[in-house]
């Protein structure tokens, strides 16, 4: 059985920065790409930022050159800097393993609000 673990959200005020965390455990399996998602009330889950196995990594638009994301094996990271009210979601993680497998993790909440 494979678990998806995320850390790190909370509230921040606009401008501040926070650093989402999620590992992966249980059984081996081999990585095609590691990905952060969120949904925001209303409206529908959207990718934020993707690394894949090439190395390649994409972004969202609304989050070029504020958010960051990387990969240490099992791990991934999300290091969002410069937030806004509009990046308040829940964060999810998503792994893709080689057999084309998908696992989710459970959400963090992310608030940008004085």
């Amino acid at each position: 059985q494979v678990q998806l673990v995320e850390s790190g959200g909370g509230l921040v005020q606009p401008g501040g920065s926070l650093r989402l965390s999620c590992v992966v455990s249980g059984r081996a399996f081999s990585i095609n790409a590691m990905a952060w998602y969120r949904q925001a009330p209303g409206k529908e889950r959207e990718l934020v930022a993707v690394v894949r196995s090439t190395g390649t990594i994409t972004y969202v638009d609304s989050v070029k050159g504020r958010f960051t994301i990387s990969r240490d094996n099992a791990k991934v990271y999300l290091q969002m800097n410069s937030l806004k009210s509009e990046d308040t979601a829940v964060y999810y993680c998503n792994v893709v393993a080689m057999s084309r497998s998908v696992y989710w993790g459970q959400g963090t909440q992310v608030t940008v609000s004085s």
